[in-house]
């Protein structure tokens, strides 16, 4: 029977070659999304050792069976920007000929010396010293390899100290052995990846994914369905047993899942360095961190040509009750309501834990994910139910015999009406879930929308390493002026004010807040127009300590702002220690980093570099895993609809070959072609229309209960962009429908009533 299967499937005539491209391109695209989230899952990992060597020093980030150096090795971690851009610095220091050297360098740099990675060091040949170069005194001495470098663009420099200077600087530390454990094990690792997050959100992503895929699967072996189920009841009544036919149907489901897996593995192939470009988790991947275990290989080269061909076997399940089953054609039973119950059961689940967070993060995921993935089972399974509720509402109200016709076949057989749509169900579904959680928390952790006087003025908080030594900030030094003449003179400047700290006790209020208030000179103050003005007459003012730790949303608040007078003559303003410098620039990126190197120099701490205002007021790291996972949102999208576009054009075509012989009747017997036409669009149309609203309904509820339950946000209406989208997908969709309407003259001529 094998033999015979593969004669029907590969000889079959045009209608089984057809069948088996399109089943074997449903399977390329599933087993290739299946080897991307393995693949990038495995790069997260690969990713994630790479960051390991910088939490040298951290207990947790040590392996415990690592040999201690017996010469210690001074480190401190610090960091820098350009142009927006995270800059990682290592400061290190040997103690003896044996210290640890980190991956990526032959040797400890010494005093006056650095190595970069190649994006930094691209980065130094092609801009002035003066707008970088010159914060890295000394000369470089290599490059970083890759071993250290956790993405290709990485930005990273390892600059060489005394042991006597470390010894003395605050933060810095003395590390034996350098750190190999994977960050995501580590609890005080500063630098990493959350691995079993982010590979969480991949799975869902390919779970998602493959909802609509397997639809499409099934969707693709139903093509010509009615002949084919004739066809194998015909040999049931010539003597064949069910396993012969079940063998005869596994037979070309399982040479097209092979073929598609063969090609989904050559997509894969195709696709992956293109892929590794992708930031999903803020940088991109190494080419080679995208690869596959031998594990991943066999576990989908054996499971998705099984699972097709199970999707392929339920499609044609009605061929083994009864030879007979396929002739004798009545009206199968409506669906019933108690369709919609695994819809609520969803819905309650995610309301259920509004307030009622769990408190591990294993809890979390299988309250969230359960209740979202219950939900979208629960749309495949009510989908019926909604499409024969809404031909009935569409027949009570029919006044066209067109309108009429379509009503009662939809309401005949909902499931097949439904069937067609069930993928962009599925698809809508993920796309206002994905859009409605990514809006939101763009909204409320992105970067802020700062104004021109916070993205043009630098600021320094003197106050932080003071507060790290131990001592009081009063023990801070005012600003030498020949600092602060040096900075007034340098090119694009507009204003430098020093904020001292605040001996008076008085309160500033700062949004929901009030802080005790650093003090400005009213005289300094005027060259910051951005930032408020003193009251007339005064001599100092009260205003926030750091403007960078606020909202820079409200920076266009503060140009009318009017600060309140402090009560301190100007001599003795002038001798307090100063806990911060504001510098306003012209906004020019020339400006600004030559800006930020000349405080660099004259306030050396690696740790806290000088900053605009609006960096230090934006979380640059949690922006840069929101915009890979905006863009992570954005490729779900596309792809769903492009996978319910697919799946909506094969039914519909399958749908119009099974009712070919019924339409060609219809013909004869005088109904005109362009009736049927209408007839077939309605049939597509209105099950199209309720799934979308429907799906998307359902998908932001689902949307607003994670945030409301997990965040405590509320849902942020989505863009103009989502509806340009969800507009276009159901345009292409129409179209879709549309397109297939030509072949219905084709196939619904006289001579089909009298072959059939």
């Amino acid at each position: 029977m094998i033999g015979f299967g593969l004669r029907l499937t590969l000889r079959g005539g045009r209608e089984a070659a057809v069948r088996l491209v399109v089943t074997a391109a449903a399977v390329a695209l599933g087993v290739g999304l299946i080897l991307v989230t393995l693949a990038g899952i495995n790069g997260v990992d690969a990713q994630n050792a790479r960051y390991a060597w910088l939490n040298s020093g951290v207990t947790d980030a040590t392996s415990p069976t690592a040999e201690p150096s017996p010469d210690p090795l001074w480190g401190m971690l610090g960091a820098d920007i350009h142009d927006g851009a995270r800059i990682t610095r290592v400061d290190v220091a040997a103690t003896g000929p044996r210290s640890p050297v980190p991956p990526g360098i032959p040797r400890l740099p010494g005093p006056g010396q650095y190595y970069a990675s190649p994006a930094l060091g691209a980065l130094l040949d092609s801009v002035p010293a003066a707008e970088l170069g010159a914060r890295y005194p000394g000369r470089r001495v290599g490059t970083i390899g890759a071993a250290a470098l956790p993405s290709p663009d990485s930005m990273i420099i390892i600059v060489g100290r005394t042991a006597e200077e470390l010894a003395r600087t605050p933060g810095a530390a003395k590390i034996t052995s350098i750190a190999t454990r994977s960050p995501g094990d580590c609890t005080g690792c500063r630098f990493g990846l959350n691995a079993d997050v982010l590979g969480l959100i991949l799975a869902v992503t390919s779970a998602a994914l493959l909802f609509p895929m397997l639809i499409f699967i099934g969707t693709a072996t139903r093509l010509s369905a009615a002949r084919r189920e004739q066809r194998f009841a015909a040999m049931r009544l010539v003597g064949a047993t069910p396993r012969q036919v079940s063998v005869v149907s596994a037979v070309e489901s399982t040479v097209a899942a092979a073929a598609g897996t063969v090609a989904g593995f050559g997509l894969f192939l195709l696709l992956r360095i293109p892929l590794a470009d992708v930031p999903f988790t803020g940088e991109p991947f190494a080419p080679g961190d995208l690869s596959l275990t031998p594990v991943d290989v066999l576990l989908v080269a054996v499971g998705v040509p099984l699972a097709a061909a199970v999707a392929a076997r339920i499609a044609l399940r009605r061929v083994r009750i009864s030879p007979l089953g396929v002739s004798r054609r009545i009206t199968p039973r409506p669906p019933r309501a108690y369709r919609l119950i695994p819809l609520v059961l969803g819905v309650g689940e995610l309301a259920y834990f509004v307030g009622r967070r769990p408190d591990t993060t294993n809890g979390q995921i299988l309250a969230y994910i359960s209740g979202i993935l219950l939900m979208m089972a629960g749309l495949l399974i009510a989908g019926p139910w909604l499409t024969m509720a809404g031909s009935r509402i569409m027949a009570r109200r029919a006044r066209r015999p067109v309108t009429l016709i379509a009503a009662r076949r939809l309401a005949d057989d909902p499931r097949a009406g439904f069937r067609a749509v069930s993928g962009l169900v599925l698809a809508l579904f993920v796309t206002s879930t994905a859009v409605g959680v990514m809006t939101t928390m763009i909204a409320e952790r992105g970067v802020p929308d700062a104004g021109p006087a916070a993205r043009g003025t630098l600021m320094v908080d003197l106050s932080r390493g003071e507060a790290e030594r131990g001592a009081p900030e009063a023990s801070g030094a005012p600003v030498p002026d020949r600092v602060l003449a040096g900075l007034r003179s340098a090119p694009g400047v507009r204003g430098v004010t020093v904020i001292h700290t605040n001996p008076l006790g008085t309160m500033v209020p700062v949004g929901r807040w009030h802080m005790e208030a650093g003090l400005v000179a009213c005289e300094q103050f005027a060259g910051m127009p951005g930032f408020g003005r003193c009251a007339p007459g005064a001599v100092a003012a009260s205003v926030p300590p750091h403007f960078g730790a606020f909202d820079t949303s409200a920076s266009s608040a503060w140009s009318r702002t009017v600060w309140p007078a402090a009560a301190i003559s100007a001599e003795r303003l002038r001798d307090l220690p100063a806990q911060g410098v504001l510098v306003r620039t012209d906004g020019s990126r020339q400006a600004i980093e030559r800006t930020r190197t000349a405080l660099a120099a004259a306030f050396p701490d690696p740790r806290w570099p000088p900053t605009t205002v609006a960096e230090a007021g934006a979380d640059a790291e949690n922006a840069r895993i929101l915009a890979g996972f905006q863009q992570l949102a954005g490729v779900v999208t596309v792809v769903s609809l492009c996978i319910a576009g697919c799946s909506l054009a094969v039914s519909v075509v399958a749908g119009l070959n099974d009712r070919k012989r019924a339409f060609s009747l219809l013909r004869l017997a005088g109904v005109e072609l362009g009736t049927l036409r209408r007839v077939v669009v309605l049939e597509s149309t209105v099950p199209l229309l309720i799934a979308a609203v429907v799906a998307a309904g359902s998908g932001f509820l689902a949307a607003r209960l994670f945030l409301e339950a997990q965040l405590q946000y509320a849902l942020r209406p989505p863009g103009a962009g989502y509806y340009v989208m969800v507009g276009a997908g159901l345009a292409v969709s129409l179209g879709v429908i549309a397109s297939t309407l030509p072949l219905l003259r084709r196939v619904t001529g006289p001579e089909t009533a009298r072959n059939e």
